[in-house]
């Protein structure tokens, strides 16, 4: 076993299970490592902090969060570390594309979620994360944002596999993370944002080496963090492409993946 001083978990598709729960095998080890061990053990999602801070709790953790896949990085106390917006003028030519081909677009901007009208797909994020969002008028918020000078951590477009295909392909903004989180979601970041930059900022904050913190991923925006800590697993659910990038692969989320790859690597 290594000198582990942070685990850094993604988390759906890896500590929560296909019911977009945390299974008690995984809170209790967590517990242990965090609690009695006293290790860092930070969430790290491409979600806004109000989809992190109640899973925090349930796992008894109180330690900073990396929200938006690096975008925004919160203490433990909610103050923000660090913290990338996305350029406003990016932001409407993707909004005048997701109009033309009727793509359902939402905007994360700090602790909230924007979106036009409650469609099928706003509905089924509410349903999985437990948010409501806000209904807002984009155009309106979009000459805000100019008059200020800021824009979203992120945009998120959902839609059929095709029509999300086709939206990653045809976005002409050349300095934006873009990826798919899963065939029907299309995450837009800001540029030079990525889960390891908000991981590196931790590591100050905290006097953490790259060889002290484990990784775990399920999916291609974790691969960053998988190839840049001392331990990288993936999980069993991930993509063959994503595995590679591992230094380990544990068992799936359905299968308390993330407890047994803590008992082999920290208890």
């Amino acid at each position: 076993m290594g000198n582990f001083k942070m685990i850094c978990l993604d988390i759906d598709g890896t500590l929560l299970n296909s019911n977009h729960k945390i299974s008690k095998e995984v809170k209790d080890t967590i517990n242990i490592v965090a609690n009695q061990k006293k290790m860092l053990v930070i969430l790290v999602s491409a979600r806004m902090p109000k989809g992190i801070i109640f899973l925090q709790k349930e796992l008894e953790i109180n330690q900073p969060i990396v929200c938006y896949s690096g975008a925004l990085v919160l203490d433990k106390d909610g103050k923000t570390i660090s913290k990338k917006y996305i350029n406003v003028l990016d932001l409407e030519e993707i909004y005048k594309l997701v109009l033309k081909y009727n793509i359902h677009i939402s905007l994360y901007k700090n602790d909230e979620w924007y979106i036009e009208k409650m469609d099928y797909w706003a509905m089924q994020e509410s349903e999985i994360t437990n948010i409501i969002p806000k209904i807002a008028d984009f155009k309106g918020l979009i000459e805000l944002w100019k008059k200020e000078g800021t824009g979203p951590n992120k945009i998120l477009c959902m839609g059929n596999a095709d029509k999300i295909t086709f939206l990653k392909e045809n976005i002409k903004v050349n300095d934006l993370n873009i990826y798919p989180s899963k065939p029907t979601y299309l995450e837009i970041m800001p540029a030079n944002t990525t889960k390891t930059s908000a991981i590196s900022c931790l590591q100050k904050k905290f006097d953490v080496s790259r060889a002290e913190i484990i990784t775990m991923g399920d999916n291609y925006n974790d691969i960053d963090m998988l190839e840049y800590a001392g331990l990288g697993i993936a999980m069993g659910n991930a993509p063959e492409d994503v595995k590679k990038h591992a230094k380990d692969v544990t068992l799936t989320n359905d299968e308390d993946g993330v407890a047994e790859a803590l008992k082999k690597y920290v208890l």
